[in-house]
C-alpha cells in the first residue's frame, strides 16, 4: 500500500526524469496553461484522466469530484467549487471541450442507486448523500428499467446515466449553454470501464455509448 514515503521516492523520480526531461514544457507552464479540453470525472483513485488520456503536462484541466457530478446552475450563497471551477476553465481559459467521464464501479453511483445513505448524518455519510441526490433523475430512469434490481447491468446503467445528468446541468449554465449554440464548446460524454480498460463514448442523439 501506498504511504507519503513512496509518493516522495516518486517525486523523486519525476524531478530526475519527467520534469528534467521535459524542462523546456515546464519553463512554457511557468508562464501560464492554455489547456483545450476540460475534464470532470470521479475522484476515484482508479480513474486518473492524465494517465487515462496519456496526456502531458498542461494539456487537460481537470475537476475531480464524487461521480464526477456538475451541479446545476444556481447563485444562493455556498461554496459552489465545481461552479467555480467551471466558469474558470470557459471563461478565462476559453477551453473548447469539456468531457464528463463516469467509470465502472462507481462507488458514489452505487450509493445514489441503493440509497443506503439516505438518513446518515453529516460526517456519517450525510455530505455524500446530500451530494450525490443529484443523481436522483439518473436513479428514476434506471429504477423505471431494472425496477429493485441493483445487479451490475443496473449499476453500470445508473453509471452511464450520470453522465447525462452532469451533462444535462452543465447546458443550464448561460456561459456554457451560449458558447456551445454559438460553436466555441464541445460537450462530450464518456465512460471508463475498469473491468476491461476500454473508454466508451456517448452520441447523444441515440444515448447510446460506444468504445472509442
Amino acid at each position: 500500500m501506498t504511504e507519503f514515503s513512496d509518493m516522495l521516492a516518486g517525486y523523486q523520480r519525476f524531478r530526475n526524469t519527467g520534469w528534467s526531461q521535459q524542462r523546456e514544457r515546464w519553463d512554457e507552464l511557468n508562464d501560464g496553461q492554455s489547456p483545450r479540453v476540460m475534464v470532470i470525472a470521479c475522484s476515484d483513485s482508479r480513474v486518473d484522466p492524465a494517465q487515462i488520456f496519456d496526456t502531458s503536462p498542461g494539456e487537460i484541466f481537470v475537476v475531480r469530484n464524487v461521480a464526477a457530478l456538475v451541479p446545476p446552475f444556481e447563485t444562493t450563497p455556498g461554496h459552489h467549487g465545481v461552479s467555480a471551477a467551471l466558469e474558470f476553465a470557459v471563461q478565462v481559459l476559453k477551453v473548447g471541450e469539456i468531457v464528463v467521464m463516469g467509470h465502472g464501479k462507481c462507488g458514489g453511483c452505487k450509493a445514489a442507486l441503493s440509497h443506503d445513505l439516505k438518513d446518515a448524518p453529516p460526517g456519517e455519510g450525510g455530505f455524500i448523500q446530500n451530494w450525490i441526490d443529484l443523481l436522483d433523475p439518473a436513479r428514476e430512469t434506471v429504477i423505471a428499467q431494472y425496477g429493485d434490481d441493483r445487479g451490475r447491468d443496473a449499476e453500470r446503467a445508473m453509471e452511464q446515466e450520470g453522465v447525462k445528468v452532469s451533462l444535462a446541468n452543465l447546458r443550464t449554465f448561460p456561459c456554457v449553454r451560449l458558447k456551445e449554440r454559438n460553436g466555441e464548446l464541445k460537450l462530450i460524454g464518456a465512460f471508463f470501464a475498469i473491468s476491461d480498460g476500454l473508454l466508451h463514448v456517448l452520441d447523444e442523439t441515440t444515448g447510446a455509448f460506444s468504445p472509442a
